[in-house]
């Protein structure tokens, strides 16, 4: 993977999200897939007052465009596979819920990832897996977002949890589970704690949320961030210098040792979590909202 993460340099944190991550889409996805372009263009210009239903992505967006000042700048960026003129209807539904989205591009079938970059984009998040891919190869932070069946959220704070390796670190250590098994992983995180670790593709979105979290009092903070990861002591210990050294604050971990990690991210009540391996979104999107970063060298 290209390690060229655009860095957001004006502090602002912006979020681009894919349509159908934002609103739930799937009867007019499914009008495409089984009917064709026209009867889905045609579908949604005679449902264009209809509102659409909020997607999995939009407690999420919700939260964070209610934290959006001058001091603590936050921009929402909507992206679509739409042509504007199928479009209208989202932007119909954006108005009745009241959000706070002025920037969209709509792209009339092709991929959007390639705006990213234009909009210097933290984060992407979008229910289509190569425009994802794509958007991780060429170095953003980037999730297939993943519904859950449950909200058990919190119902004011901003709560994201993210995996460790492969997602806010890079996939160096787990390269050394994956060939030489846990007795080696262990051997070598404990020789290497004090050895930093490479970002991974999420280290500059959490630096992003990090800007925004410091501006409020850590007391009732109305962000909060938690690591769950299957790493477990004496592995622990270079996690912790690591985010250290890159001065950032995380609030909860979870070293699980390979524990089921569904359950602890209910308990913290995550509006999302950030993990690269598939069984364990399977795991986690049974609880809660979850972005799957298919940038694993497992799966």
């Amino acid at each position: 993977m290209a390690n060229t993460m655009t860095k957001n340099t004006d502090e602002k944190l912006v979020v681009a999200i894919s349509s159908r991550a934002l609103f739930n889409l799937d009867e007019s996805h499914k009008i495409f897939t089984e009917q064709g372009i026209e009867a889905y263009a045609k579908h949604q210009q005679e449902n264009e007052e209809v509102i659409l239903k909020q997607g999995v992505g939009f407690m999420l967006v919700e939260k964070l465009l209610k934290l959006n000042t001058k001091k603590t700048p936050i921009d929402v960026i909507l992206l679509s596979h739409n042509s504007a003129d199928t479009g209208l209807r989202i932007f119909n539904s954006i108005k009745f819920y009241n959000l706070n989205i002025t920037r969209a591009a709509f792209t009339g079938g092709e991929s959007t990832y390639y705006l990213l970059d234009a909009f210097k984009a933290d984060l992407f998040l979008s229910s289509n897996y190569e425009d994802v891919q794509k958007a991780l190869e060429s170095g953003f932070a980037a999730a297939s977002i993943i519904a859950s069946s449950t909200k058990d959220v919190h119902k004011t704070q901003l709560r994201i949890a993210f995996d460790g390796d492969a997602v806010l670190f890079s996939n160096e250590a787990e390269k050394v589970f994956q060939k030489q098994g846990l007795d080696a992983f262990s051997a070598s995180e404990k020789k290497l704690a004090n050895i930093e670790l490479k970002s991974g593709p999420f280290k500059n979105f959490l630096q992003s949320l990090y800007n925004i979290q410091s501006a409020f009092a850590e007391k009732n903070n109305p962000i909060r961030t938690a690591l769950v990861t299957a790493r477990a002591a004496p592995a622990h210990e270079r996690v912790i210098k690591t985010l250290r050294a890159w001065n950032i604050r995380i609030d909860e971990f979870f070293f699980l040792g390979g524990l089921d990690k569904g359950i602890f991210l209910k308990k913290f009540g995550a509006d999302i979590f950030f993990d690269d391996q598939s069984k364990h979104c399977q795991s986690a999107c049974e609880h809660v909202a979850t972005g799957h970063v298919p940038n694993s060298i497992s799966d």
